[in-house]
């Protein structure tokens, strides 16, 4: 039972239970909306009371007729459809902003002092003074056939 209680009691577990709680509520919402409004919008443009009454294919069969509802499947899909726009829209960008700020590093600060040169810049210059000399005609030449 111990074993039982920790998994239980994990935050992972307790924020995955709030998520699908608030997710059938959430869908609840929209399928509400799109069965009340935008189905019976689409299927006014159809000359039906909503989708599901539209684009039904009979198919006679010897036992009876089966019937092919495409307007209950594009109701389905225009649901999906404002879910996912809806959850977009609402959760994603606002977090994606968020995490965006959270994890955006400090402008630096900006000097008005050169940067101090770099260890490269350092050596490009030893090499051209080095080069300087050589052709001046210095006994110093480091360079010998």
């Amino acid at each position: 039972m111990k074993g039982f209680k920790e998994f239980i009691l994990r935050g992972n577990v307790m924020d995955l239970a709030v998520a699908v709680v608030i997710g059938a509520a959430f869908t609840a919402i929209v399928g509400a909306v799109v069965t009340n409004i935008f189905t019976p919008l689409i299927g006014a443009l159809f000359n039906a009371k909503d989708l599901a009454a539209t684009g039904i294919v009979r198919i006679p069969l010897t036992s009876g007729v089966a019937e092919l509802k495409f307007g209950a499947v594009l109701a389905a899909v225009i649901t999906f459809l404002i879910t996912a726009l809806v959850v977009y829209f609402v959760f994603v960008v606002p977090m994606n902003a968020l995490l965006k700020r959270a994890f955006q590093k400090p402008a630096e600060p900006v000097s008005d002092t050169p940067a101090p040169p770099t260890e490269l810049d350092l050596l490009a210059q030893i090499r051209d003074l080095l080069e300087g000399q050589q052709r001046v005609g210095d006994k110093r030449i480091l360079n010998q056939d």
